[in-house]
């Protein structure tokens, strides 16, 4: 009999980022953005990319503010309080009922469990919302960490798509109905 112990799943809570905390952000502005937000937040949150996303999720909310508690939030470790990443939905579910998620786990804490820890809770939020009938996985053909990620939690590859600035994205969905929160 193997006496290892499995280690214990990650838990992470989610906080708000805020108009002011994405625009902070995308500004490159990370006091301002940890300030807004009210945690410290790691120099991921204004590299090059976060601040491209951070901006275009600060734009999504001045046009629609009723997007605000479905988009990027900071991950947030427990019980220990560290930052770990961000996460969320790229907007409310649409006519079709459907949410595409989104997470990036931190340099720092990227293979511990993290990301599934996060993908745990999206997934949690959207089968709690009646409104969403889907969740969309869009995922970069060579991130073989995200692709790892999604692993078990019972996505389907429904299509591929070709994007400009990252190249081919393999699509993933999960029918809300099939999603296992434990």
């Amino acid at each position: 009999m193997n006496n290892e112990t499995l280690p214990t799943p990650q838990r992470v809570r989610f906080v708000q980022l805020n108009a002011r905390a994405l625009r902070a952000l995308a500004d490159g502005d990370l006091a301002g953005g940890s300030a807004e937000a009210g945690v410290a937040l790691d120099e991921h949150f204004v590299g090059d990319r976060a601040r491209w996303i951070f901006g275009y999720r600060a734009d999504q909310l001045a046009k629609d503010p009723s997007a605000a508690p479905w988009i990027t939030r900071a991950a947030v470790s427990e019980p220990d309080g560290a930052v770990v990443g961000d996460a969320g939905f790229h907007g409310p579910p649409d006519a079709a009922g459907t949410v595409e998620i989104g997470y990036t786990v931190v340099p720092g804490r990227r293979r511990q469990g993290y990301g599934r820890a996060m993908l745990r809770a999206l997934l949690a939020r959207a089968a709690a919302e009646p409104g969403v009938r889907t969740v969309r996985a869009t995922i970069r053909s060579d991130n073989t960490a995200s692709l790892a990620t999604i692993a078990g939690f019972g996505f389907t590859r429904v299509g591929e798509q070709g994007e400009e600035r990252d190249g081919l994205d393999l699509v993933f969905e999960l029918p809300a109905d099939a999603i296992r929160t434990e």
